[in-house]
C-alpha cells in the first residue's frame, strides 16, 4: 500500500510540474495551442512505450468492447490540459494547484457517493474541510 501512496505523491508531483510546464508554454502558445502540442508529444511518448511493451501486438478488437462514452475521458483530460495552461502563469503553480486538488476532493467524494451509494463518512468530510480550510489560509497575506 505504500508504494501506491508514494507513487500516487510522485503522480502529483508530475502533474504539478507538467502543468508549470506547459502553462509556460501557454504564455507563448495560448492555452489551447499548448494543450496540442502536449498531446501530440504525449500521443509520441505512450506509442513509442506501447511499441516497445507491446511490439506490434494492440488487440485492435479491445477497443469495441469498451462503452463510448468511457472514451470522454480524452475531452476531459484534454480540457484538463487546456484550463490548467490557461489557470498556472496566472494564479501561480501553488494556488492553481491547491484549487485543482480542492476540486478533485470535491468531485471525488461526490463521485464515490452517487457510483457507490454511499454517504461519505466523517473522516472524508473532514478531510475535505481541511483542504478547504487549507484553501482559504493559502489566500490569506
Amino acid at each position: 500500500m505504500m508504494t501506491f501512496l508514494f507513487v500516487a505523491m510522485l503522480n502529483g508531483v508530475m502533474i504539478g510540474t507538467a502543468r508549470t510546464i506547459n502553462g509556460q508554454l501557454s504564455v507563448s502558445l495560448g492555452a489551447f495551442r499548448a494543450s496540442l502540442w502536449n498531446h501530440i508529444v504525449g500521443l509520441i511518448f505512450l506509442t513509442v512505450i506501447l511499441v516497445l511493451s507491446m511490439g506490434t501486438d494492440w488487440q485492435l478488437s479491445a477497443f469495441g468492447n469498451v462503452p463510448v462514452w468511457a472514451y470522454l475521458g480524452g475531452v476531459f483530460g484534454a480540457l484538463f490540459v487546456a484550463v490548467s495552461s490557461y489557470i498556472f502563469p496566472r494564479l501561480g503553480a501553488m494556488k492553481a494547484a491547491i484549487f485543482v486538488i480542492a476540486g478533485q476532493m470535491l468531485s471525488a467524494v461526490v463521485i464515490d457517493c452517487l457510483s457507490r451509494g454511499e454517504v461519505p463518512g466523517l473522516y472524508r468530510v473532514l478531510g475535505a474541510c481541511l483542504i478547504l480550510s487549507g484553501i482559504y489560509l493559502s489566500n490569506r497575506k
